[in-house]
């Protein structure tokens, strides 16, 4: 999956469609995504020991993945994620908009280092 924990990304589709926030955690087994404040639900809880407050508990639930795009850290637009190996060999993930790197992803290797 091209999104990973911490990412910036706005919702595409849905009910919060056009809000930015951070990807707080990612499943990759069923292709979703938890964004911080986005498809937030609420459970209605009796006040209890551990709550004695009681009220409306929210929390954010997963998305799928393909209803959001990562932001660009140069432009601050939607943008599509791609891989891409440097001359020393480490692979990296970046903007296809911009070409911005979007941060290392493996160390170098020698095999995909540029002999040039």
């Amino acid at each position: 999956m091209k999104i990973h924990k911490g990412d910036t990304v706005v919702v595409l589709r849905g009910r919060d469609a056009g809000v930015t926030g951070k990807v707080i955690d990612v499943d990759q087994d069923n292709n979703k995504i938890t964004v911080e404040g986005v498809n937030r639900v609420y459970k209605h809880v009796r006040p209890s020991q551990r709550n004695p407050q009681g009220g409306r508990l929210h929390k954010e639930m997963p998305i799928d993945a393909s209803k959001v795009a990562v932001v660009c850290p140069k432009t601050g637009k939607p943008t599509r994620v791609g891989y891409r190996y440097l001359d020393d060999g480490t692979k990296e993930r970046f903007a296809k908009k911009s070409g911005a790197s979007l941060g290392s992803i493996s160390p170098p290797r020698k095999r995909y280092a540029n002999k040039g």
